[in-house]
């Protein structure tokens, strides 16, 4: 039953009774019992049909799930209500490689500072992401390329202490695929690939309406395939991988290299005086028409399709969606996805493949941290 709410929103109790075989007396109790426990509510009359009018059943919109996505750049804390509507976030930069006591300290900070709000009174469960090969049944990176210090840090077992309720720890890219199925544009498919661009790449893949993590956790870290034998030397250490070649640190290492030599003029204005360009600035250059830029993303874009068109072989996703940091340079970058995964990928898989920027944006990762907390805390199961 709660597992119907959480993937078709407010029903009426009949048809609650009839999709779990329960008469209405029996429905009737079991929506008190799941009403004293604060799981879920009522939420008016639905449309008539000729009839008498049904009333609505829904999650509650008073629990209180935390969503707290860790980023290599960036912290966000979110919290939702039981629908997973949004109702308030807190951001701020960091860097990872601070190391876990001051990250996760200053994510404590946000936290508190929500409470101090009046806006978090309650905590049911929270979702932790973070940008790294994450155990999920342990709770905690392991060896992750960006994230010194973090090695097996007790992530989820410091939030337990802080905050007392159920915690679950999952790698970032996996969350923002979550939020993406059930607020995003993926709502309407069973099958998908969600695809972060951001300091690195990496690819959370559902199915069936459920997060496919592999045997150890790892699953999805598209950004170590290789994409030619040698070339730059990446945050694993081994040559030629494709979060080496794009992503939001290579972006910023080529386009600081062509500002520099002057071969770009339009880069070479934008890095000033600072030591490094950023994703954001070749953005801003392609924009102004700068042919260096613009091949910078071009080439990037062809070398992401050229991996995604062997995923969609293997898979066969019904959709594929684009977010992260560096997506933001939009429709250029996604034309090139396009074409180059159209053309490397066989028809029957590609025949109805639409690849789309999120439209969740820097929201994907807090709502689908606090989605996974509330699916553990609620007991939902993947819809058939």
């Amino acid at each position: 039953m709660l597992t119907s709410l959480r993937f078709h929103g407010p029903q009426p109790a009949a048809e609650l009774a009839a999709q779990v075989s329960l008469s209405r007396s029996k429905i009737g109790q079991e929506l008190l019992r799941l009403q004293e426990l604060g799981f879920v509510e009522r939420a008016g009359k639905a449309e008539s049909r000729g009839g008498r009018r049904s009333g609505l059943v829904q999650l509650s919109r008073g629990l209180r799930f935390l969503g707290v996505d860790i980023g290599a750049t960036s912290l966000d804390v979110g919290i939702t209500d039981g629908r997973l509507e949004l109702v308030a976030r807190a951001a701020e930069a960091i860097d990872i490689e601070d190391g876990p006591e001051i990250v996760l300290g200053r994510a404590v900070e946000l936290i508190d500072k929500l409470r101090a709000d009046g806006l978090l009174a309650r905590v049911d469960g929270v979702g932790v992401g973070l940008p790294g090969p994450v155990s999920f049944r342990d709770g905690f990176t392991v060896s992750p390329p960006i994230m010194p210090g973090w090695d097996r840090y007790p992530v989820r077992e410091f939030f337990m202490q802080q905050l007392d309720c159920p915690v679950l720890v999952d790698n970032d890219v996996n969350l923002m695929a979550v939020g993406e199925m059930y607020c995003g544009l993926a709502r309407s498919v069973r099958d998908f690939l969600f695809v972060k661009i951001g300091t690195g790449i990496g690819c959370g893949i559902v199915t069936a309406h459920r997060v496919m993590r592999g045997s150890s956790g790892s699953a999805g870290d598209i950004g170590h395939i290789a994409v030619q034998e040698t070339g730059p030397v990446c945050s694993c250490g081994r040559s030629g991988c494709l979060e080496a070649w794009f992503s939001g640190a290579a972006l910023s290492r080529d386009a600081t290299a062509l500002a520099r030599s002057g071969e770009s003029p339009e880069l070479h204005r934008l890095l000033g005086d600072r030591a490094v360009l950023t994703a954001e600035d070749v953005g801003i250059a392609m924009r102004s028409g700068d042919p260096q830029a613009l091949g910078l993303v071009r080439d990037g874009g062809r070398r992401l399709g050229r991996v995604l068109a062997g995923l969609v072989n293997f898979f066969n996703p019904a959709m594929i969606i684009v977010g992260g940091g560096v997506a933001r340079l939009g429709h250029p970058l996604l034309a090139e996805v396009r074409a180059e995964l159209y053309r490397r990928s066989t028809p029957l898989a590609t025949s109805s493949l639409p690849i789309v920027l999120s439209e969740l944006g820097e929201h994907a990762g807090v709502v689908g941290a606090a989605g996974m907390a509330g699916d553990h805390v609620l007991g939902v199961q993947p819809a058939s």
